[in-house]
């Protein structure tokens, strides 16, 4: 199996998926320095030592995630409301997944454990729609590898340059809004099908109206109707194709 799996990672499909991949995804990639800088940063003044804060950067690997159950893990909430507003968080993966899984056909375990983990919504965002009008498997792989990896080593990097510099980054640099920035250039790519549309709207609609709740049960609650109106839409756009 593994044999197998080193024989698919250097063929020339892959290679050449790889290259075009990276090339494609490295502009986008650029709007995740700030983001990453600034989780960096929230975890130390979190209180978090260096190994604690590289250590959720790389095991969590997601900086809503990271952001969102910060004030929960300083506040000393218990563990099951923290891994809960974690899942919560991540939800829209599922999404994600369901959208990429046909352009994982063929592909090994292994290989697709390694993909779940390095799933993110750059990549996604970027190079979706392209991975899923190639028919050569190998390709496929080679174009979602080569930024998933390029987008993991970039975020662990600039999380590592923010934990660092906590200490002499001026407040006021506002680098919390450089990363709400660069968050929307990702969203827009996005937000091109109509379904994420949908989604995006609805779920940000609702967490708008219901930011006061407590435990941030309205960001909850704007994730699972969000993702409920993408999955209608992306329902209803399908049964209309199949029916003409």
């Amino acid at each position: 199996m593994i044999r197998n799996a080193a024989i698919q990672l250097v063929n020339t499909a892959f290679r050449q998926g790889a290259r075009e991949g990276f090339s494609y995804y490295l502009p986008y990639s650029l709007g995740l320095l700030p983001w990453g800088l600034v989780t960096g940063i929230a975890m130390r003044d979190a209180g978090f030592s260096f190994l604690e804060a590289m250590g959720m950067s790389i095991i969590v690997f997601g900086g809503t995630a990271q952001l969102g159950t910060l004030p929960l893990i300083v506040s000393g909430a218990p563990a099951w409301l923290i891994v809960l507003t974690a899942l919560a968080l991540n939800l829209r993966f599922l999404i994600f997944s369901a959208i990429l899984a046909p352009a994982f056909n063929g592909v090994g375990k292994r290989l697709r454990w390694l993909s779940g983990y390095l799933l993110s919504d750059g990549v996604v965002a970027a190079c979706a729609s392209r991975l899923l009008r190639e028919e050569r498997t190998d390709w496929r792989l080679g174009y979602y590898l080569a930024p998933s990896l390029w987008n993991w080593a970039l975020w662990q990097a600039s999380s590592l340059a923010g934990i660092l510099l906590a200490d002499v980054v001026p407040q006021g640099w506002s680098l919390e809004f450089m990363a709400t920035i660069a968050m929307l250039v990702l969203l827009v790519p996005m937000v091109r099908q109509r379904p994420m549309l949908l989604a995006a709207l609805v779920g940000g609609g609702t967490a708008v109206l219901l930011h006061g709740l407590p435990l941030r049960l309205g960001l909850f609650v704007a994730i699972v109707l969000g993702m409920a109106a993408g999955f209608v839409a992306e329902y209803l756009q399908r049964e209309k194709s199949a029916h003409g």
